[in-house]
């Protein structure tokens, strides 16, 4: 029942203390603000990223594993992927044949950064990539516009294309791609669809891409290192038919028993790790110098506390002298730090979440606003004022109340 009578009105003599003394609540409010919106600015593009990573990992399969001669990340040792034996279409037939798993198998080729016209138009570092129907399943293509690659398109090593929507959009401005003409290393190819808009994943945007059929590839570039796309019923069974799958890499390229694979199974998995490897350190400074940044607004709230306990000495010994209790006194001091660091906090928060929006209307950055990052930006704001008023509070409570009563 006290601690309730001592919260009301420590409530109520904190709220008129603030009215009346407006430019240094003011100014208060404005230090935590400052600390909570530059906190917020920061944690708001960090969950923005996290959010569009996430997003455009999707893109690439949930239950999909590639096999090839390296992992998608190489660090370190990169010589040892180097003399590899090459992937072959007999690795990818016993997959198919003894994987009980494996939903759908297809090849993979590439030639990395062409540059591919059209007319007067031209866009470079296009991925060009052979592949058979079933690759639209694996990868999750939708095609808005035309077709995708057929089986039969490959079996008679015809001249079609089917273009990432970056591309079509340069080659092919203000007019449907469908039916054109593009060309690389010098051949013609007819545009039979154009995929769905993708996005970007590390940087590297995934609509830059021409996909050609497997045996017209073989045909124009020769035989290639390859690698092996395979889909899944789902991701529960990743790690089931990633076993599999490697046994049967290792009978299908003779590997003797207790030696190391001599090919890579990866996983989308592999890309996020990477990605948290070189966004962690990032994170981590970027959210330290938010945390001075409010410590700073914290020791604002210190010292106009401190100087407002020795503004109204008198008061508080007049109120000791009346019988208020030490833990009146403290509830009192308490309750207004958390209160004007509670609204400085919402205002920062407020600010803070506006500005990352901002951010990322102007830039690449992407920004996401999560409803328990407000609550949580309040509640820690009145954190940060509760545990800087403590000493200002109890330095209240300790006064003598007959030297208080002295104090001019």
């Amino acid at each position: 029942m006290s601690l309730r009578v001592d919260l009301v009105e420590g409530g109520r003599i904190a709220l008129f203390s603030l009215g009346a003394n407006r430019l240094r609540t003011l100014l208060t409010l404005t230090a935590v603000g400052i600390g909570v919106a530059t906190l917020l600015a920061i944690l708001g593009i960090i969950q923005g990223l996290n959010q569009s990573f996430a997003r455009q990992l999707a893109t690439l399969g949930t239950a999909t594993l590639n096999i090839q001669r390296r992992p998608f990340v190489v660090t370190g040792d990169w010589w040892r992927y180097r003399n590899r034996k090459q992937i072959t279409m007999a690795h990818m037939e016993a997959i198919v044949r003894e994987s009980t798993l494996a939903e759908v198998v297809v090849p993979e080729v590439n030639e990395s950064s062409k540059e591919v016209t059209a007319g007067d138009e031209s866009i470079t570092q296009v991925d060009i990539c052979g592949t058979l129907a079933d690759f639209q399943q694996i990868m999750g293509y939708e095609v808005p516009e035309g077709r995708f690659l057929t089986d039969a398109d490959s079996e008679n090593e015809r001249q079609v294309v089917v273009i990432g929507s970056q591309v079509a959009e340069q080659l092919f401005p203000g007019r449907s791609a469908l039916g054109g003409t593009v060309r690389f290393d010098n051949r013609p190819y007819r545009v039979v669809g154009v995929l769905g808009k993708k996005g970007q994943i590390l940087g590297e945007s995934l609509d830059l891409i021409a996909l050609i059929p497997f045996k017209t590839f073989l045909a124009v570039y020769g035989k290639r290192d390859f690698q092996i796309d395979v889909g899944l019923n789902g991701p529960d069974d990743l790690d089931r038919a990633e076993d599999e799958i490697t046994g049967i890499m290792r009978r299908a390229r003779n590997v003797p028993a207790g030696q190391p694979d001599d090919f890579s199974i990866n996983r989308t998995e592999q890309l996020a790790e990477t990605y948290h490897q070189l966004t962690g350190a990032l994170y981590g400074v970027a959210v330290g110098v938010g945390l001075i940044t409010l410590l700073v607004g914290g020791i604002g709230i210190m010292n106009i506390m401190l100087v407002s306990v020795r503004e109204r000495t008198r008061e508080i010994g007049i109120r000791r002298a009346l019988g208020a209790r030490k833990s009146t006194i403290i509830t009192q001091f308490l309750f207004e730090a958390a209160l004007v660091s509670a609204v400085g906090g919402a205002i920062g928060t407020a600010v803070g979440l506006g500005l990352a929006k901002v951010v990322s209307l102007v830039t690449t950055l992407a920004a996401a606003v999560e409803p328990l990052t407000v609550i949580g930006g309040v509640l820690f704001a009145a954190m940060v004022g509760l545990f800087f008023g403590i000493w200002p509070a109890a330095r209240a409570a300790r006064l003598d109340p007959v030297e208080a009563l002295r104090h001019e």
